[in-house]
């Protein structure tokens, strides 16, 4: 199995060319970039919108989303949607 791309002290930013945003005429938040638009469900938007407001490592992520979301165990899913946010090329590590 090949080594994560993301690890506790890694700091993801938005890749370049994508921009997050709330969408008003798509009750969502979304990621712009120059081809079009990702509508986000509010897990991928909690997490993106942490990830373009400040510089933090991932555990700073995670430990945020714990204390907005009342404690709840969200490594496995956090880690997994950085996977595939790189994989879409969305973000990338610092």
């Amino acid at each position: 199995m090949s080594e994560p791309i993301f690890n506790a002290e890694s700091v993801p930013v938005l890749a370049l060319g994508y921009r997050f945003q709330w969408e008003p005429a798509q009750n969502c938040n979304v990621l712009l970039y120059p081809e079009g638009m990702v509508k986000l469900n509010g897990a991928a938007g909690e997490i993106l919108k942490r990830i373009s407001e400040k510089k933090q490592t991932v555990a700073e992520l995670i430990a945020e989303l714990k204390i907005a979301f009342d404690g709840a165990d969200l490594n496995d899913d956090v880690y997994r949607f950085l996977e595939e946010a790189f994989n879409n090329d969305w973000i990338r590590p610092e």
